[in-house]
């Protein structure tokens, strides 16, 4: 390979480092398709991990703008050549995917294709993926493909290289999320163990206020007033708890890789598509930052759980120094003049509280057979 200095080991070496950097899945999965498009000069690449349901849990490109990608639609299936690559572990080097046996016909909006290289991805007999490349930069030779057997091997490498990336980030994942259901169960016992005691003791003291108010309107004022202490103790509590309770992924990954790590979760868990669009945010206070994680969950599950949409965006973007959360669904919606009687039932009263106690505020757009618009805007630190 030392004949192609831009492909030689020093390029390769370059990819693998830039692998090895990332411990989350998705910017593991990101930097492997730029690597492979960028060492082999392709125009497009993607790479695929299969789901157990036909699909794919998570397909990414490189080359395809924002624009084009949400123009092509829902992830693809498992079927044609990419298939081909899962089912029969082989590499697949195409003078031109269009005219293949097993080419299936791709949405209108999707980039034009002609010569194709793709292979799996294994992790020892398992195969996790499938990586691919279209449109060689270079001049076609006659009726042939631009890919070379030298871009094969060199792709190979990558991929292997790519399973113990990936293989490395799913490890990490996992380990991080044991770390978090670990705390968050020691959280759930301190929790318990305090609040309980405190409820013990209102309970007690309620009983004896009752008991004493006829006799000795004295003594029971005094339990009264201890019922009062123990309540405000019990919310400081309850206080202190959720303050912990702050997302733990907020703090690693902020809040524009946590929606979105949330909203792939969702879209695939869900029969109606769930997107995800942001537009120049730049990081907020802490604070301002959990409130829009919150508020987008609630709207999430409102729209998923209860209106009977089909479809749901989310848009995050930056007005002037804040940033406003948009939650659209085109479910059943519902008259905004019963909203104050729905509004405890549809959580829109602790959305309120939440973007109202970071400066911000939520507005509610809704019609009945005409979907649901909640915005949230909060101000910059």
């Amino acid at each position: 390979m030392s004949h192609r200095p831009g492909s030689g080991l020093a390029a390769v070496s370059t990819a693998l480092l830039a692998m090895s950097r990332h411990l989350e899945v998705r910017d593991v999965l990101k930097t492997i398709v730029a690597s492979a498009r960028e060492l082999l000069d392709a125009e497009y690449a993607a790479l695929g991990v299969p789901d157990d349901h036909g699909g794919f849990a998570q397909f990414v490109v490189d080359g395809v703008s924002d624009a084009q990608w949400k123009a092509i639609g829902p992830l693809p299936r498992q079927h044609g050549i990419l298939a081909a690559m899962l089912r029969d572990a082989k590499t697949e080097r195409l003078a031109d995917v269009r005219k293949d046996p097993r080419f299936e016909g791709w949405p209108s909006a999707h980039p034009d294709m002609s010569d194709f290289l793709g292979l799996p991805v294994k992790d020892g007999d398992e195969t996790i993926g499938a990586l691919f490349l279209a449109n060689k930069r270079c001049p076609k030779p006659d009726g042939g493909c631009g890919f070379t057997a030298e871009d094969e091997e060199l792709l190979s490498i990558l991929a292997q290289h790519a399973a113990i990336a990936l293989t490395n980030a799913r490890l990490y994942e996992r380990s991080r999320e044991l770390t978090i259901a670990e705390e968050r169960s020691r959280l759930a016992h301190e929790l318990h163990d305090a609040v309980s005691q405190k409820l013990f003791s209102l309970r007690l003291t309620a009983q004896a206020a009752a008991a004493l108010v006829d006799r000795d309107p004295a003594r029971a004022k005094g339990e009264l007033q201890q019922i009062a202490e123990l309540a405000a103790e019990a919310a400081d509590e309850l206080r202190a708890a959720v303050v912990e309770l702050r997302p733990a992924a907020l703090d690693e990954d902020g809040l524009v890789n946590t929606l979105r790590t949330q909203i792939q979760v969702l879209d695939r868990a869900h029969t109606a598509r769930v997107t995800f669009d942001t537009r120049g945010i730049r990081a907020l206070p802490a604070a301002q930052e959990e409130a829009l994680l919150r508020v987008a969950q609630e709207a999430l599950h409102n729209a998923l759980r209860h209106s009977g949409a089909g479809e749901v965006d989310v848009v995050l973007f930056r007005r002037g120094q804040g940033a406003v959360l948009s939650v659209t669904d085109n479910g059943k919606g519902f008259e905004p003049r019963t909203v104050r009687r729905a509004g405890r039932h549809l959580g829109l009263v602790s959305m309120r509280d939440r973007a109202s106690g970071v400066g911000g505020s939520l507005t509610v757009e809704s019609a009945p057979g005409m979907g649901t618009t909640i915005e949230m805007e909060v101000p910059g630190g």
